[in-house]
């Protein structure tokens, strides 16, 4: 079992920046992919970066460039640096773990609670 705790979420304007971070907790060793997804209202959730236990770092096309992703290992923490804010990137942000199967247990996905991040014009 894997429990992801996000935090940083908050109000900003447009232009500005802002830093997420997910803890993560529990069976940690397992986890081969962490990283961001996003859900605007009346959206459906969509990838915002991710970041493999190797290293490799994946983003929506949208927002290479401005989103950052990077990751803590000692501190099983993972970060979104989020600059040149726009209003279209107001949703409520959700950490995600992917954790490999192994012989005791079977692969799965983990998400956290979600951090609410509004943009404002």
């Amino acid at each position: 079992q894997v429990q992801l705790v996000e935090s940083g979420g908050g109000l900003v304007q447009a232009g500005g920046s802002l830093r997420l971070s997910c803890a993560a907790s529990g069976s940690t060793y397992r986890i081969d992919v962490i990283g961001w997804y996003r859900q605007a209202p009346g959206k459906q959730r969509e990838l915002v970066a991710t970041i493999s236990s190797g290293g490799r770092t994946n983003y929506a096309d949208s927002l290479k460039g401005r989103f950052t992703i990077s990751r803590d290992n000692a501190k099983n923490t993972v970060y979104l640096q989020m600059n040149s804010l726009k209003p279209e990137d107001t949703a409520v942000y959700y950490c995600y773990a992917h954790t490999q199967r192994t012989v005791l247990a079977r692969e799965a996905d983990y998400w956290g609670q979600g951090t609410q991040v509004t943009v404002s014009s």
